[in-house]
């Protein structure tokens, strides 16, 4: 099955885990890629946490500006869009900061 890479980065910082996930379609929407890699995260990580109530919370992020998601170096601007993914796309979820004094 073709694997695709799972980023976190912030601007200013070094880039967070990367995570490599499997995908069994072509195309997904991005609700549904935020619903997978947060679920993956939550498996990962060990911790005692609903997955469902952090998938509602990391798209409510992503509805608030908090982050944005780029798919091989293109944004993707909202939930309901289609995604294409191939054997080695790279998904970023880019946390965006506030500026200072802005």
């Amino acid at each position: 099955m073709p694997l695709i890479t799972v980023v976190d980065e912030a601007t200013g910082v070094p880039s967070g885990p990367e995570w490599t996930m499997e995908i069994f379609e072509e195309t997904v929407r991005l609700d549904e890629l935020i619903r997978r890699r947060t679920f993956l995260e939550v498996a990962e990580s060990g911790a005692q946490v609903d997955p469902e109530e952090r998938t509602r919370v990391a798209l409510e992020g992503f509805t608030r500006n908090r982050f944005v998601v780029l798919v091989d170096d293109r944004q993707v601007t909202a939930l309901d869009e289609k995604v294409r993914l191939h054997a080695g796309s790279r998904v970023t979820f880019l946390k965006l900061v506030p500026l200072v004094g802005g």
